[in-house]
């Protein structure tokens, strides 16, 4: 382990710029539980009755959804960052890190320090909602406020319409803009850095390929082993709290910070 971790260190302080892609493997230490594990969220739920063509379908879809999410939400809501979101903020601060392109929804790294405009969320913002038809914006604190005090399918106070989460719904396209800057990025990288992720959902888990397409050094680090483990330069196998704060201690002490 030592010597991965060093071999780590290196790649993250010598090659730049640095990308971070993280999955559900940086929430879970949070206590945010996962949706695809044997034990996560769609092994108590069918994930077919919560699709984005169900939300938009029938008032019983929204109605059954915003149960859930009043559910979720409250985990969220009461989650704090852990040593993986932190020692990536700490990438930023010490001048390696171009962005993070992440799968998870719970504004987590916003909240350990990095800074939101180089988060890219590919499967959205759990923070936010807004209006389907006009547009108006809601933060979920207000919604969730709604949902509590009895309201079933909030709907828009300003025009009536459909008030959806800012998270992406099975059966609901891929932020455009979102996916075509993680591309760009991850073609851009000179070293990605994956954290917490099986790398089994596409289009996401593209990213890693993109970026090893276009030359840069591949470090992954999980707790299981992933289908792209053979492309990497580094494998550390383990938590994501334990390994990211080992890993940039490491790196710090190699630029003498």
């Amino acid at each position: 382990m030592e010597e991965l971790l060093e071999r780590g260190a290196e790649l993250v302080a010598t090659t730049r710029p640095v990308v971070v892609f993280t999955g559900a493997g940086v929430s879970t230490e949070s206590g945010i539980p996962d949706f695809r594990s044997p034990s996560g969220i769609w092994a108590r739920y069918d994930p077919d009755e919560f699709s984005y063509q169900n939300f938009l379908r029938s008032e019983e879809g929204r109605r059954r959804y915003w149960a859930l999410g009043r559910e979720l939400y409250g985990t969220v809501r009461s989650a704090e960052p852990n040593p993986a979101h932190h020692a990536i903020a700490e990438l930023e601060r010490l001048g390696l890190l171009d962005c993070v392109i992440t799968q998870n929804i719970d504004n987590l790294h916003q909240r350990a320090g990095t800074a939101p405009e180089r988060v890219i969320e590919l499967h959205g913002n759990a923070t936010r909602a807004r209006c389907l038809a006009c547009g108006h914006t809601y933060t979920r604190e207000e919604i969730q406020a709604r949902l509590e005090a009895g309201e079933a399918v909030p709907a828009c106070r300003a025009c009536s319409g459909i008030i959806k989460p800012h998270t992406i719904l099975f059966g609901e396209p891929m932020p455009a803009r979102e996916t075509r800057l993680a591309e760009a990025r991850s073609r851009a990288a000179g070293c990605f850095v994956v954290v917490g992720s099986s790398l089994v959902v596409y289009p996401a888990a593209y990213m890693p390929l993109y970026a090893k397409e276009s030359g840069a050094r591949l470090v992954i680090v999980n707790l299981t082993p992933t289908p792209l483990d053979h492309l990497a330069d580094v494998v550390i196998p383990g938590k994501a709290g334990d390994v990211m704060a080992r890993l940039v201690a490491r790196v710090t002490a190699r630029l003498g910070r």
